[in-house]
């Protein structure tokens, strides 16, 4: 089996790299596992100072892999795995930066959200489009809601607009937006810069972010897990989810 992520750590950097371009990263199970396992290699590597979280392709993320969704039953959906890899991001003692030269969709923005800083092309897109396809963007509210200002998570939660790297930063999702070409030399400065904090320092500095949120993200997850799953397994869901394979417009738009 052809691995869909990997990691390579240099000059104190755990580089783990989404490398599923076929399916535009899309957060497949084997994917899913996959991610879990090298983050958790990463934190557990002492050579490691920060982690990138990167991909190939176009797409940085699609969000979850709809395939696997169609026909499945509420306790079947498989997405336990998001919210272990979104809490893991937010809670990693590692400083964790995502690179972005491409769009970013649903579960994909959740994991942009659960890093700690965000670079981006100023091409790249986002949108949460989960409430056109029948379903609540439910799990990654978790880390997205933190980020966003209120007033832009009601109109982009409730509309599904695709939105620009540009309002991406202005609303809080983003740090940069940046030219294509000068997207790695943006996150390398960001990179050289995380390198000349003390480790333990980093680790508590992150602890000290996270107080607004005190143990509280446990079970966070736990309800918008299971609050997921019904969505996806309903019947608006499932008709969003054929509609989406079959490239049309679900029943429930009027033309």
């Amino acid at each position: 089996m052809t691995e869909l992520v990997h990691r390579e750590t240099y000059d104190g950097i755990a580089t783990i790299t989404l490398d599923s371009p076929a399916n535009r990263n899309a957060l497949s199970a084997q994917l899913r596992r996959e991610l879990i396992d090298h983050l958790d290699s990463a934190l557990g590597d002492e050579a490691a100072r920060v982690v990138l979280l990167t991909h190939t392709g176009t797409v940085f993320c699609a969000g979850m892999d709809l395939k696997e969704s169609r026909g499945a039953a509420a306790e079947d959906q498989g997405v336990s795995e998001l919210p272990r890899i979104l809490e893991t991001l937010w809670t990693s003692p590692k400083p964790v930066l995502a690179r972005l030269t491409g769009p970013a969709r649903a579960g994909g923005v959740g994991l942009v959200a659960a890093c700690d800083i965000a670079i981006a092309a100023d091409t790249a897109t986002f949108g949460f489009s989960e409430v056109r396809l029948g379903v609540v963007p439910a799990v990654i509210s978790v880390t997205v809601l933190p980020r966003l200002t209120p007033r832009a998570a009601q109109e982009l939660f409730l509309t599904g607009e695709t939105f620009d790297a540009v309002r991406a930063v202005e609303v809080g999702l983003l740090n940069r937006a940046v030219p294509r070409e000068a997207v790695d030399a943006e996150v390398d400065r960001y990179l050289d810069m995380l390198r000349l904090g003390a480790p333990a320092a980093l680790a508590g500095a992150k602890e000290l972010l996270r107080r607004e949120r005190p143990g509280t993200m446990a079970a966070d997850f736990a309800a918008m897990n299971a609050l997921s799953a019904r969505y996806f397994a309903g019947a608006e869901g499932q008709e969003g989810i054929r509609a989406f394979g079959e490239r049309r417009p679900p029943s429930w738009v009027v033309r």
